[in-house]
């Protein structure tokens, strides 16, 4: 028996994929007609049945199926070796609300192409859902409490832990809140979590009597930009405002921390595609957590 060739080899494993001749012709930019003559060539000088012909489509055989299998893993290691010669980047997506990407990830994304210039990290920031599979969606970063999921793992990036920020003219200006009556004296910047009535009652010990002056945004980066600018006062992550307040642009108005029962959660499939750069990704995002 004769080793086949490897473009009859590359036929039969696109053929049955699909199950289907035509469809492995669409696939390879042949004739129909092609694709069958490499089937049947490839059949007569294996002496074996690799396909059954159905009246709609084909099904591979016992020895069919053994055998694909086989292939499918030698075209794998041959791809692997030939990458191996000229490297190319490896691309990864991460998917995060805008604001985590705005407020907290892009701000640290210089360093990890320093650290890792081989990885190419594409970075979806949207307020829906994503999926790994049908948005090829590698690592999301997700708020709320495990389980997300089946077939998903979870790991948490940090606690979900709220602090009320004001721009340091602005609290010069009109003084820092001592009392909960003193609030009437700013805007209240809300985002989509409209957290400042649970807030006040914690911090203050008791509600605000009167409704305050409020401004509502989508999202919580809108409110902390409003916030810098001395339009008021937001309430957010201390992740998300942590570089903010160290570089002077925000100031806390009170010491209170809001902790809630949910926080921010890296979540990646239990079959990676890329499960070694994922590694790394995951590895990095969680040093900066903690530094």
């Amino acid at each position: 028996m004769t080793t086949p060739s490897l473009n009859a080899l590359r036929v039969f494993e696109v053929v049955s994929r699909h199950a289907s001749f035509r469809l492995g012709a669409e696939e390879l930019g042949v004739t129909q007609a092609a694709v069958a003559q490499q089937i049947r060539g490839l059949e007569a000088g294996l002496g074996i049945k690799l396909f059954e012909r159905l009246p709609r489509g084909l099904a591979l055989t016992d020895a069919g199926r053994t055998y694909v299998a086989s292939i499918r893993k030698a075209f794998e290691l041959i791809d692997e070796a030939t990458r191996a010669l000229r490297p190319e980047p490896t691309h990864l997506t991460i998917s995060v609300t805008p604001s985590l990407a705005s407020r907290w990830l892009i701000p640290r994304l210089s360093r990890f192409t320093e650290a890792h210039p081989g990885i190419d990290l594409r970075v979806l920031a949207t307020e829906r859902l994503s999926h790994f599979h049908n948005d090829g969606v590698d690592i999301a970063v997700r708020y709320g409490r495990p389980p997300f999921g089946p077939g998903l793992n979870a790991e948490l990036l940090f606690d979900q832990r709220i602090v009320a920020v004001g721009s340091p003219a602005l609290l010069d200006n009109l003084g820092m809140p001592q009392r909960v009556d003193d609030l009437h004296d700013y805007m209240l910047l809300h985002d989509a979590h409209n957290l400042w009535p649970q807030f006040i009652a914690q911090a203050f010990d008791q509600p605000l009597a009167v409704p305050p002056k409020n401004v509502r945004f989508n999202q919580t980066s809108l409110a902390i930009e409003a916030a810098i600018a001395g339009q008021g006062l937001a309430l957010a992550s201390h992740f998300f405002v942590q570089d903010d307040i160290h570089a002077g642009r925000l100031r806390c108005i009170t010491a209170h921390k809001l902790d809630m029962d949910t926080g921010f959660y890296l979540v990646w499939p239990r079959k990676s595609r890329q499960p070694a750069a994922q590694a790394v990704v995951r590895q990095w995002l969680m040093e900066q957590a903690s530094a």
